[in-house]
């Protein structure tokens, strides 16, 4: 099995050479990281609706759409990747996608513990240190092709992550850029930076393929070759085209929903209500409302009511909003023909 660990190369490159590697059906497993910043958004994901364009444009950072599935994420250089390609029928693939990621972390799991930090698995695909997470992973199937990639975070630009995504409003940004930080953490952030900086790319990279060898065939280290560039050179006519990047997606509901771990997003939701506009921010984390905030155009609810509801619903889950307006409702005598229930939750539901 071919072993390319490439460290820096051209942002497109690290994008591209797994999706030529699984379109060629070869089985390996590649090691990198972008030489310059950018932004990669999901396939199923539509760019101007993810992704602040015009800002991205003015400080020029590139904006990619991969083959996989998953949310927009903002990559740099501190981030080492890790992208396994296996295929289908490969008998050390399990089946059931939930043992597949169990199996397949356990290498950069390692690599965190060999280094002096406590990672562990957390259901379904994030690696985690004490309860935050450590490493952004996804997989998804390309030709006759498992394609699995993730990371290793050395820092993380948090402002920039928070800046790149198209947001309804700063305040939304804000709380997206604090649930991040502190819900995503790094080597830096955990080992200290005199610490850290003993961890090289070379050494962090060569732990990995280590850790990786344990599960995999002989890893034979590997160049690109002709056959593997001219690949490259095919996709890249055409998934660096503007008809790739822009072309629509399913649609989705009003609002904006920001995946920052699993179990923990950020949500922006909007209803317009017979009574008025109901808008609400607030994050979610394993299934519970935090930092919730209630605005809108509205006129049939006193400010201290809206209060009253935000501070309720602060811890609380899901299941328990139903009652939790039940008793706005009765206790606020919040009664108005113009807003029921129904309409809060639109808002508050998932």
């Amino acid at each position: 099995m071919k072993l390319y660990n490439l460290d820096k190369i051209p942002w497109e490159e690290s994008q591209l050479i797994y999706h030529a590697l699984a379109e060629l059906g070869r089985e390996a497993l590649c090691l990198v990281s972008p030489q310059t910043p950018y932004v990669c958004i999901g396939f199923h994901q539509d760019a101007p609706q993810e992704v602040d364009l015009e800002y991205c444009c003015a400080h020029s950072i590139p904006v990619f759409r991969r083959d996989l599935g998953g949310g927009a994420v903002y990559l740099d250089g501190e981030q080492l990747f890790f992208q396994l390609i296996l295929h289908k029928d490969n008998p050390r693939v399990p089946k059931r996608r939930p043992v597949f990621y169990q199996k397949f972390l356990r290498p950069i799991i390692n690599t965190y513990i060999r280094i002096g930090i406590p990672a562990q698995y957390r259901p379904v695909n994030d690696v985690i240190t004490d309860t935050r997470k450590i490493s952004g992973t996804g997989a998804g199937e390309i030709g006759e092709c498992i394609v699995f990639v993730g990371n290793l975070i050395v820092d993380f630009d948090y402002e920039t992550m928070a800046r790149v995504l198209k947001v309804p409003d700063e305040k939304f940004r804000d709380k997206v850029h604090q649930t991040l930080r502190n819900n995503l953490s790094t080597i830096r952030r955990e080992l200290g930076g005199r610490a850290a900086e003993q961890w090289t790319e070379y050494r962090l990279n060569a732990l990995m393929a280590e850790e990786f060898q344990k599960l995999l065939p002989p890893l034979v280290p590997s160049q690109k070759d002709p056959e593997l560039t001219d690949k490259i050179d095919e996709l890249k006519a055409r998934m660096l085209t503007q008809e790739w990047l822009f072309q629509k997606s399913r649609k989705r509901r009003p609002g904006r929903e920001v995946k920052v771990s699993a179990g923990t997003n950020v949500l922006h939701r909007i209803h317009k209500a017979e009574g008025g506009l109901i808008r609400t921010d607030f994050e979610l984390s394993e299934g519970r409302y935090g930092n919730v905030s209630i605005s809108g155009d509205f006129f049939c609810f006193p400010e201290e009511a809206v209060a009253w509801l935000e501070n309720e619903l602060e811890g609380k889950t899901i299941d328990m909003s139903r009652s939790i307006l039940d008793r706005f409702y009765s206790e606020q005598k919040a009664d108005t023909p113009g807003i029921k229930p129904d309409d809060w939750m639109q808002v508050l539901g998932v």
